[in-house]
């Protein structure tokens, strides 16, 4: 059975850099596409970023794009996102996804990509 799980989340300031962390257990990481999403109450999850499996591809959503950083360390099993520059609007939880079995170059970006999801962790800004 395949696990996510997030760490890293937490309270911190506008202008602060925090790196999320995912670890997968259970399954063959290094052919999994993985992405990162975000939700706040009353809204869809949405994109964040995604790494192809050997991390050699990456794509980023709008507001990540030039912030935040999606890497990937496959003989450990963990995905991270680093992000910089953080502003009031990245307070949610944000979630890491796998989808298996992609060993291609093609960036899923859509929450019905991915077939396994981690708990989430929560990420406040304070401004």
């Amino acid at each position: 059975q395949v696990q996510l799980k997030e760490s890293g989340g937490g309270l911190v300031q506008a202008g602060d850099s925090l790196r999320l962390s995912c670890l997968v257990s259970g399954g063959a990481f290094s052919m999994y596409a993985m992405g990162w999403f975000r939700q706040t109450p009353g809204k869809e999850r949405e994109f964040v970023a995604t790494i192809v499996w050997n991390g050699n591809g990456k794509s980023y959503a709008d507001p990540a794009r030039g912030r935040f950083t999606i890497s990937r360390d496959n003989d450990k099993n963990t995905l991270y996102l680093q992000m910089d520059r953080l502003d009031h609007p990245d307070t949610a939880v944000y979630y890491c996804a796998a989808r298996p079995n992609c060993s291609g170059t093609y960036y899923y970006t859509h929450t019905t990509d991915y077939e396994f999801w981690g708990q989430g962790t929560q990420i406040t800004v304070s401004s």
